[in-house]
């Protein structure tokens, strides 16, 4: 009955905060592979599309792409993550909790509560939603660009 009751909760601007993050990371990751052309834009695309999930993302482009990639791509998601934990009280101050929430990416479990302590606990449930939906995404995006 809970669930039910959380599911009717979501609305539809809640959505939005993942779509745009996803279309963010995957925009500038493109943009990127003009300034890196040792990888094409698809390899660029596959590494941007982890998210931040660097224990997952980094094993499937392994996988796919070879090891230096995959290292690349462990990389440049705990930079991520490490930015989010960094830079998130100038996010919500500057900008808004939703830049840092977008900017923490699919994991929440390191960035959840320096969200929470700067941008209040109202904005916990969207970063829990936020999070899910990056989470189940990120097999499916890896997989895809690494499949190009």
């Amino acid at each position: 009955r809970q669930l039910k009751e959380l599911i009717k909760s979501l609305r539809f601007k809640m959505l939005l905060v993942p779509v745009a993050t996803i279309t963010g990371t995957l925009l500038f990751s493109a943009f990127a592979s003009l300034l890196l052309t040792q990888w094409s834009v698809f390899d660029c695309m596959a590494v941007g599309s982890g998210f931040a999930y660097y224990s997952l993302s980094s094993i499937f482009i392994t996988q796919y792409k070879g090891a230096e990639l995959g290292t690349v791509a462990l990389l440049a998601n705990i930079m991520r993550e490490l930015a989010t934990l960094l830079f998130t009280p100038l996010m919500v101050r500057w900008i808004s909790p939703l830049a840092a929430i977008s900017c923490g990416g699919a994991p929440m479990d390191s960035p959840l509560p320096v969200i929470t302590r700067f941008a209040g606990k109202q904005w916990v449930f969207v970063s829990i939603v936020h999070a899910m939906i990056l989470d189940f995404s990120v097999p499916f995006w890896v997989t895809f660009f690494c499949t190009l």
